[in-house]
């Protein structure tokens, strides 16, 4: 009942700041502000939950990562970013950014002189910053291609947050302040089920505004439970769950709920093609507490540039793949030797991607696995 309440309660103070933060931004584009905010917090506590935990495990019962100088941090860059994936400075922390802004100075116990300029002109340039930094601190690690890119799509310096950098920056603030305040729970408790929630939540809300458009992206969660329980029926656990259009990831994460994420021993694989929802699904992966080394969502075409060709067969496919759309078909006739369609001896219609989708799944199942796919009727 408490968990039922707080959920409720989040979900009602998400509605209300989604609606007075955006102004005259679209829904479905101001998304991209709403969650990269939310993920930010949640980065930011979750590696300072990480280090916080190792420090006092150690001995140092007093430790807290956010009030330690940028210097002293800098000596686990490596061992952190091997770990999570990730780097954040102490002073690039979500808390302590948002207490700067706030005139409340920060955990590292900095009174910033002159708060309101902080807060009115350079904050904007200041959180572009440490997004780059985020990405910038996965160049050349294992970790690359899960980390870059993922704040591209939230732009801090767009006139859709007003005309002038004050008026950006207002709004700005506005976001912190907010995500800052959502009662999320004690990291490590709760708090990682309500990030989940929060972000579902958010991308239901923004993909029904959206209308058919947004659709492109989400699957509701009852289907994505449902399909998700059909593919592991009689099974504890499995090797690895594929989504060959997995829009933002949600179905691929009700294996995490359903099973344990635990108990998906490899990991969760997608691809998708818009860029943006490539994005969201990657942060959802985070948001929901999947190391990077976990899963693995590629950019790109499936149907002509499959990407995890090399990770096959697969125990669990699931998918809601895009309803009658074009594709190249026998417009490229050397696609009728790719082991996904040989078989059949035809291509699918350029007009039925959908028919080419559920060939390529079939063709990547395991012989012990089972695919659940949501199919338009005829």
């Amino acid at each position: 009942m408490i968990r039922a309440a707080q959920k409720a309660e989040l979900e009602k103070t998400l509605w209300k700041t989604a609606n007075e933060l955006r102004g005259h931004v679209d829904g479905w584009d101001f998304k991209a502000y709403v969650l990269g905010m939310l993920f930010y917090r949640f980065i930011s506590e979750n590696l300072t939950h990480f280090i916080n935990e190792g420090e006092r495990e150690a001995g140092d019962v007093d430790f807290d990562y956010a009030q330690i100088d940028d210097e002293q941090a800098e000596q686990i860059r490596d061992s952190i970013v091997e770990e999570k994936g990730f780097f954040m400075l102490p002073s690039h922390l979500f808390e302590n950014v948002w207490g700067r802004a706030a005139g409340r100075g920060t955990a590292l116990g900095q009174k910033d002189p002159d708060a309101t300029t902080f807060r009115e002109q350079e904050l904007n340039l200041f959180i572009q910053g440490v997004f780059t930094a985020i990405e910038e601190s996965a160049i050349g690690t294992e970790s690359e291609d899960d980390i870059k890119g993922l704040f591209e799509d939230i732009d801090v310096s767009s006139t859709r947050l007003g005309n002038s950098v004050a008026q950006r920056n207002k709004k700005l603030f506005a976001l912190l302040d907010t995500i800052g305040s959502l009662s999320l729970g004690t990291f490590g408790d709760s708090s990682i089920d309500m990030f989940g929630d929060a972000y579902e939540y958010l991308m239901g809300l923004y993909a029904a505004d959206a209308g058919k458009s947004g659709g492109e992206y989400f699957t509701p969660q009852e289907v994505s439970n449902l399909l998700a329980r059909l593919t592991v029926v009689g099974k504890t656990s499995v090797n690895k769950v594929y989504d060959p259009a997995c829009g933002s990831g949600s179905l691929l994460l009700q294996f995490a709920k359903v099973l344990g994420k635990d108990n998906v021993r490899i990991g969760f694989y997608g691809q998708e093609l818009n860029r943006t929802t490539y994005n969201l699904a990657r942060i959802n992966m985070f948001l929901h507490d999947i190391n990077f080394a976990k899963f693995s969502i590629a950019h790109g075409d499936t149907l002509l540039e499959p990407y995890h060709e090399d990770d096959e067969p697969f125990q669990a496919i699931v998918s809601n793949p895009p309803y009658s759309t074009r594709w190249v078909g026998d417009d490229d006739p050397t696609l009728i030797n790719d082991p996904r369609f040989a078989p059949a001896g035809v291509l699918a219609p350029k007009t039925k991607a959908d028919l080419a989708f559920v060939m390529h799944m079939l063709r990547w199942l395991a012989t012990d696995g089972t695919a659940a796919i949501v199919e338009f009727p005829g």
